[in-house]
């Protein structure tokens, strides 16, 4: 049975918010928008706005669901639920990730990503 994960699809000015993995966590150092598993008991809603708070120290305010994708891991089968998302209150911080940025949709071929996120980003780079 697939992991229900959510995330986040932050844009500001064009651009959108990418995180890097810890080294030490699987798929070290590739990157991915932020979110995490949904826990027993909460919305997709609710997870998304706790993974955020604790990877990011922010609030983010959820919007639509931009899409969603199935991957098959080695390790784990995801369901990814991205949706998009305003940051309501606070700057992100690098809780848990080795790195921070936004970046425009024709810099998605400078950064290595999790590989659950192709669709995503092949949808992203028509346009956001």
């Amino acid at each position: 049975m697939a992991v229900q994960v959510v995330a986040a699809l932050v844009v500001e000015d064009g651009k959108f918010m990418i995180c890097q993995r810890p080294a030490h966590k699987a798929r070290g150092l590739l990157w991915e928008f932020v979110g995490g598993k949904v826990e027993p008991g909460e919305t997709k809603e609710q997870a998304l706005v706790r993974e955020c708070r604790e990877e990011l120290g922010v609030t983010v305010a959820p919007g639509d669901v931009f899409m969603e994708v199935d991957h098959v891991y080695p390790d784990i089968t995801i369901h990814l639920t991205l949706f998009r998302a305003a940051i309501a209150a606070g700057r992100p911080q690098r809780l848990e990730h080795a790195d921070i940025r936004f970046i425009a949709p024709a810099d998605i071929p400078n950064y290595p990503f999790c590989p659950a996120d192709a669709a995503i980003l092949a949808r992203i780079e028509e346009g956001l």
